[in-house]
C-alpha cells in the first residue's frame, strides 16, 4: 500500500494549473511513487506556486539550507519544480513547485520509459471527458489565413514570436510519451516553443535550445507544412506555443473525444465549403483532426461546425480552394485572458522575486 505521503502529494498538486485527477484505479499515485521518492514528496508539500530560494525552505523545515538545496537540486533535474536559475554571482536559486501539466509531465521528455507512458495513458483514459481542455487555444494555421481576415495579435502565431526576445524550442512530450508506447509517428518532432521564464529550464536542463525570432518563424512554416495543429498556452501573452500531432497530442485526442469539440474550445475560426469547387476528393476528410468533415449525399463534403476546432489544415491543402477559413460572428469571438491558468504569467514569477 502507497505511504500517506503521496495521496498528500496527489492533493497538493491537483491545487495548481489544470489538476491532477483522482482516478478509481489510483493510477495517479502509482505515477507518484515512480517519479518521487518519499523524501521528495514531502518537500514539495513545501514549496508553493512562488519562487523561494533554498533558504526560505529550510525555515520551515527545521533543515539545513545546503541539505534542502542539494534535495531541491535532484528534484529540479527529475522535473519536480520551476526553477529561477541565478542570473549573475552571487544570486541564489529560486524553486517554486511545477503543476502535473504544464510542468511534470512536460519535464520528463528525456526520462521518458514505457512503463511511465504507461502510466499516464491510464491516468489519460482513466475518466471521461467532461470539459474543454482550458489551458490550451487551438489557433489556425498560417497557410490558411485569408489576407482579407483581420487577425487578432492572439491568434497570430508569427506575431506573438515576433514579440519574443527569449525563444527556446523542444521535442514535442506527447510524441515521447507515445513512441516509448511503441506507436509509431514520422511527424518533426522539435515543434514545441517555450517563452521567457519557461524556456530557461528546457535549456538548463538539456532538453531545448534558444532559437532566433528567424528560426522561430522558419519551424512554424515546417510545422504547417507537415500538417501539425498550432495550440497557445491560453492567454493574451501566451507563454508557449505547440505544434500538435492529432496522433501523439494529449490535448486533441482528449478534444476529439468530446461530442462537441468545436462549441468547446476556445477558437475564433470555422472552416466552410464552396460546393461549387468541390470534387469529392476527399483530401480534407483525411486531414481533419476533428472527423468534423464527412462525405454528404450529393458527394458533397459536409462541414460538422459542432466538430471543427478552426484549425484550417483543411483549408491549407484543399486542390480546389473549395475550403475558407472564417471568424465566428463578433459575439461569439473569444477573447484570451490576461493571465491563463495553465501556464503562470513569466513576468509574475520575476515580479514575485524583486518584491
Amino acid at each position: 500500500m502507497a505511504s500517506d505521503i503521496y495521496y498528500k502529494l496527489r492533493d497538493q498538486i491537483d491545487q495548481y494549473s489544470t489538476g491532477f485527477a483522482t482516478t478509481e484505479s489510483g493510477v495517479e499515485i502509482k505515477i507518484l511513487e515512480k517519479l518521487f521518492t518519499e523524501e521528495e514528496a514531502e518537500m514539495y508539500l513545501n514549496l508553493t506556486e512562488d519562487l523561494q530560494t533554498a533558504e526560505d525552505i529550510a525555515k520551515k523545515t527545521n533543515q539545513s539550507s545546503a541539505e534542502v538545496e542539494a534535495l531541491l537540486k535532484r528534484m529540479t533535474e527529475k522535473g519536480h519544480t520551476f526553477p529561477r536559475f541565478p542570473k549573475k554571482e552571487g544570486e541564489p536559486f529560486y524553486y517554486a513547485a511545477a503543476p502535473y501539466v504544464h510542468g511534470i509531465l512536460e519535464h520528463q521528455l528525456k526520462r521518458m520509459d514505457k512503463e511511465l507512458a504507461e502510466l499516464f495513458e491510464e491516468h489519460f483514459k482513466a475518466g471521461p471527458i467532461t470539459r474543454p481542455i482550458p489551458g490550451l487555444r487551438t489557433i489556425p494555421v498560417e497557410a490558411a489565413i485569408d489576407e482579407t481576415l483581420n487577425i487578432a495579435p492572439y491568434d497570430d502565431a508569427k506575431a506573438v514570436i515576433r514579440k519574443k526576445e527569449r525563444i527556446a524550442i523542444t521535442n514535442c512530450v506527447c510524441n515521447a510519451w507515445q513512441q516509448a508506447r511503441g506507436e509509431t509517428c514520422d511527424q518533426p518532432k522539435e515543434v514545441c516553443f517555450l517563452f521567457d521564464f519557461y524556456g530557461d529550464y528546457y535549456v538548463d536542463r538539456g532538453l531545448g535550445r534558444w532559437v532566433t525570432q528567424k528560426e522561430a518563424l522558419a519551424k512554424l512554416e515546417e510545422c504547417d507544412k507537415a500538417g501539425l495543429v498550432p495550440q497557445f498556452s491560453n492567454s493574451e501573452n501566451p507563454e508557449a506555443l505547440c505544434n500538435c500531432c492529432r496522433n501523439c497530442c494529449g490535448s486533441l485526442r482528449a478534444l476529439k473525444q468530446l461530442p462537441q469539440p468545436g462549441l468547446l474550445i476556445p477558437t475564433n475560426y470555422f472552416a466552410q465549403i464552396n460546393d461549387e469547387l468541390c470534387t469529392a476528393c476527399e483530401t480534407c476528410i483525411d486531414r481533419c483532426p476533428m472527423d468534423a468533415i464527412t462525405m454528404g449525399q450529393k458527394d458533397i463534403t459536409e462541414i460538422n461546425l459542432e466538430r471543427c476546432i478552426g484549425c484550417g489544415l483543411c483549408v491549407s491543402t484543399c486542390p480546389e480552394q473549395a475550403l475558407s477559413l472564417k471568424q465566428k460572428p463578433e459575439q461569439q469571438h473569444f477573447m484570451p485572458p490576461e493571465k491563463g491558468v495553465f501556464m503562470r504569467p513569466s513576468k509574475e514569477f520575476e515580479d514575485g522575486i524583486k518584491s
